[in-house]
């Protein structure tokens, strides 16, 4: 892209280069404005890469909104960023990227994921309930605990501590339809082991606790997904 100075907005240490389309951050952002910018706002463009960010040394905030950021998404170490929103991307996978944001990013309060996948927010995810956001929740504050703000809510010390109790074990996913379908089917079959009529038939109770155990076991294994637990 041309280095085209006139598309950019400045306010003191605040740079914003919104909607230009660009595929990636233009060098001269970062030659012109990296070593004094302290928020830099490159939404609605098209950016796959944050490669050039290594240039912006000093920066505390960061909006990439509505960008076409992926799993492959790398920062340079920014020490100083305190604010991180990636809203309306294409992130799927959380734990990467928390794992990757507490390597580079250890001043870091307020993220937002709105709008990913990563992110179950029944706002932009109908199949998603609380629930899910709640664990999400959790899960994102066991891995970054020295977040104040996540998405559209302040953190609250009980989630801080509920994260530190149980958030390794909140990372769930929730089934797919033909899941959901065997999930049903398996609590039918429990219901069968479970009715006095079937034993009085087959004349058996030996063997019936384990394969009561055996049937929630499926169910559980089909319904979530919980790195750690199952």
């Amino acid at each position: 892209m041309a280095n085209n100075e006139s598309l950019v907005a400045l306010n003191g240490t605040q740079i914003s280069y919104i909607g230009h389309d660009c595929k990636e951050i233009p060098e001269f952002l970062g030659e012109t404005y990296g070593q004094f910018a302290r928020r830099l706002d490159l939404s609605f463009n098209q950016l796959r890469s944050l490669a050039g960010l290594k240039m912006f040394t000093e920066l505390e905030e960061l909006i990439v909104d509505n960008n076409l950021l992926g799993n492959d998404l790398q920062l340079p170490r920014l020490p100083n960023l305190h604010t991180l929103t990636l809203n309306k991307n294409h992130l799927t996978d959380i734990e990467a990227l928390l794992e990757h944001l507490a390597d580079v990013t250890p001043s870091l309060e307020y993220l937002s994921l709105l709008g990913n996948e990563a992110c179950p927010n029944q706002l932009v995810s109908p199949d998603k309930d609380e629930d899910d956001y709640q664990r999400y929740r959790y899960f994102v504050l066991y891995k970054l605990p020295q977040l104040k703000f996540l998405d559209t809510r302040k953190v609250t010390k009980r989630e801080v501590m509920e994260a530190q109790e149980r958030g390794a074990f909140m990372k769930v996913v929730k089934p797919k339809p033909e899941a959901a379908r065997q999930v049903q089917a398996s609590a039918e079959s429990c219901w069968l082991f479970l009715s006095p009529l079937t034993g009085r038939r087959s004349g058996q109770r030996h063997g019936l606790s384990y394969r009561i155990i055996s049937c929630v076991g499926v169910m559980l294994k089909s319904v979530f997904r919980c790195d750690g637990v199952i």
